[in-house]
């Protein structure tokens, strides 16, 4: 496990090239150096604004040995969870070296989503293996494995306030949307539908849970009557992710249709128009994989992966591409936003932590 960094320059006045360093006696390889040279003429030179403790603008984490298919900030922004085909959930720092500090055995199967309890002390996960691990984040070990699902569990999701208690909405190819106490052994609620959910979201008041799958539908369920309180209906092809904006009003989804689209999820809004936004630019590919997307911190960005290797950026307002970030070597799968920090997941096997400085497009 290991985090590569890509060094600043200690002297920017000077430029800098990458060169092949040799091969040393001791047997130790580093492919890329930084030698001074002068800068070609006439060439603009930047200084790039810092705005983070990350060690370098971008920092490169590496030690899953499958494909990452999940990674979301602690609600503090100083730790990142991942999860990955490999079975298993890394503990990251988010900020200077991006030490990787802990590696959570126990599941059966891959990870297909990771999620963080509102506290920050307590990690769920969704995996192949039909279960679903509460892992305790301190000590880095599982405290509960909750059994019940028939198939494989795709997505979680955890309420944001939890006056009493928490609870876990997962969602599984064997159709059911489970609610889980995690203090229970057995799921709270089960709500049937007719194909496989692929995922879920809580209202901001935990009210509702929000649920899509293969029939291009999204279910907004209410937990307290058991029954559909209304569809969201427009997307073409399989759901492969909803997130709540900051603020809770607001609802974006990911589809294979290739849109991302902003709805409208106030509780008394009119039914009929509470689709808003649709965004286009970040297409899923042949691999079909649950890519999720993400609002930035004050929900005035929305960002997700795709199946060209990059992750792109929105402005909410004016529907525009504002980035169009490269660097990973396979399909970015999940994205995450804390302050002016951004993190990818990849099948490549790697998490990019990067600045992100949106003032340079407002």
């Amino acid at each position: 496990m290991s985090s590569d960094k890509r060094k600043e320059n200690p002297e920017p006045s000077s430029g800098g090239s990458l060169v092949k360093r040799p091969k040393h006696d001791d047997g130790q390889h580093n492919p890329l150096a930084v030698v001074a040279a002068p800068p070609p003429s006439g060439a603009l030179l930047r200084q790039v604004k810092r705005t983070s403790d990350l060690q370098a603008p971008i920092m490169l984490l590496s030690g899953h040995q499958g494909e990452v298919y999940s990674c979301k900030f602690s609600p503090s922004g100083r730790q990142l969870v991942s999860g990955s085909f490999d079975r298993q959930i890394y503990l990251w720092n988010a900020h200077g070296e991006c030490e990787n500090y802990s590696a959570m055995k126990g599941h059966a199967g891959p990870v297909l989503e990771v999620q963080w309890s509102s506290d920050g002390r307590t990690i769920y996960s969704a995996s192949t293996d039909k279960t679903v691990g509460v892992w305790d984040a301190e000590i880095g070990e599982r405290v509960k494995k909750l059994k019940g699902h028939t198939s494989f569990v795709n997505t979680c999701a955890s309420t944001r306030r939890s006056a009493n208690t928490e609870l876990i909405a997962t969602g599984s190819d064997d159709t059911t949307v489970r609610i889980w106490d995690p203090r229970q052994k057995h799921a709270v609620h089960k709500f049937a539908n007719k194909y496989a959910i692929t995922a879920t979201e809580f209202s901001h008041d935990g009210g509702l849970v929000f649920a899509g799958g293969l029939d291009n539908k999204i279910r907004a369920w209410d937990l307290r009557k058991g029954e559909v309180a209304y569809e969201l209906t427009g997307h073409l092809d399989t759901l492969t992710g909803l997130r709540l904006s900051p603020e809770g009003d607001h609802l974006l989804s990911n589809a294979m249709d290739n849109t991302v689209r902003v709805w409208d999820v106030k509780p008394y809004a009119p039914t009929g128009t509470r689709m808003l936004k649709i965004f286009e630019g970040a297409p899923h590919g042949f691999e079909k994989n649950l890519i999720r997307p993400c609002w930035s911190p004050e929900g005035d960005y929305v960002a997700t992966g795709s199946g060209d290797r990059s992750v792109v950026v929105w402005d909410v307002n004016t529907q525009k591409i504002v980035y169009k970030l490269p660097g990973h070597k396979g399909v970015c799968n999940e994205v995450d936003w804390t302050g002016t920090v951004i993190a990818s997941a990849s099948n490549d096997k790697t998490i990019f932590i990067g600045e992100l400085n949106v003032d340079e497009v407002k």
